[in-house]
């Protein structure tokens, strides 16, 4: 397996994981074996979301990834700017913190940090949800340059800075799983790079012995969301099975099942994804008429953020 099979894995499996969660959103523990008792999970649908249907979690992953695409780089306002129009699309489903960011009128450098300064609470998982193809882009980067780009771009909706570095651990993790390397064992040498009034609570939540019963917030925050996926992948064998013990915890089923399927997708590579939850798969983009991303297109898409396609890529805009 080589690293364009574990991006496209990433990506993907990021956004199967959105789709394959987002019918069970803030249901109770247990409720993925209890629709699939014989442990053979579909893209059923439900909550108002078709089977298959990715969610904001995905949106917005898509974006990021397309801005830097055709930006050539980081272009912190144009991702902003994207996010905007998005919002302004009227989404199915939009997270409390980033809509009234988004929506505030506020410019892009101030309005998550003007946010964060009224309402003093902003460490929700809606940054992680959408980190992995600017997981994928700046992996060739190293791991400084990734974690702070990773901050970069969670800062422009979240103004805590717990949000920021567990977006910047999740991009560590998933740029050691794209060389090969063992995200889990990498955990420690990553912690380091945590600010040190960020690293004890995230050592916590990122131990190998830590359990989601273990967490302290609902699951929509960071740092429980986070570590769940970690758990989930060290717990189990398969992509597969990472995914169905993530939607089992219950709660923010969409985004925990996105972030675990971003990181086991890069473990596992591509090939591991089953074809029936690939193959009912689409992302509409709203703000953007009526294009719908397939399977195909996230592929492409993780392809090109991983340096492995120069052509140019259509604006939309």
């Amino acid at each position: 397996m080589n690293r364009t099979d574990r991006a496209v894995g990433a990506v993907v499996g990021s956004a199967v994981g959105d789709a394959l969660g987002a019918p069970f959103e803030f249901g109770p523990r247990g409720v993925f074996t209890e629709r699939f008792p014989d442990g053979v999970g579909t893209m059923c649908g439900g909550g108002g979301w078709d089977p298959g249907e990715a969610t904001d979690d995905t949106q917005m992953a898509v974006l990021a990834g397309e801005s830097l695409l055709e930006r050539g780089g980081l272009d912190l306002p144009d991702i902003f700017g994207r996010f905007r129009r998005w919002a302004a699309g009227d989404p199915k489903d939009i997270g409390l913190q980033t809509e009234d960011v988004l929506t505030s009128g506020e410019p892009w450098d101030l309005a998550a940090a003007l946010h964060f300064q009224v309402n003093g609470r902003a460490a929700g998982n809606g940054s992680l949800m959408r980190a992995t193809p600017s997981a994928v882009h700046f992996a060739r980067a190293g791991r400084t340059a990734t974690m702070d780009a990773a901050r970069r771009i969670a800062a422009l909706t979240h103004g805590d800075r717990a949000a920021w570095e567990g977006t910047a651990v999740f991009h560590e993790l998933v740029r050691v799983a794209l060389y090969g390397g063992d995200p889990l064992a990498a955990v420690p040498e990553t912690l380091a790079e945590v600010p040190v009034g960020h690293r004890a609570r995230w050592a916590a939540v990122l131990a190998a012995d830590w359990h989601p019963d273990d967490a302290t917030e609902f699951n929509g925050a960071v740092w429980p969301c986070l570590g769940t996926a970690l758990w989930a992948v060290r717990t189990t064998r398969t992509y597969e099975s990472a995914l169905a013990a993530a939607v089992d915890v219950g709660g923010d089923t969409d985004t925990v099942a996105a972030v675990t399927g971003g990181l086991a997708g890069a473990v596992y590579g591509a090939d591991a994804i089953p074809e029936r939850w690939t193959q009912p798969l689409h992302v509409p983009l709203p703000g953007w008429g009526d294009r719908v991303l397939r399977a195909a297109e996230l592929a492409s898409l993780a392809r090109r953020l991983n340096g492995d396609e120069t052509a140019a890529v259509d604006s939309h805009r």
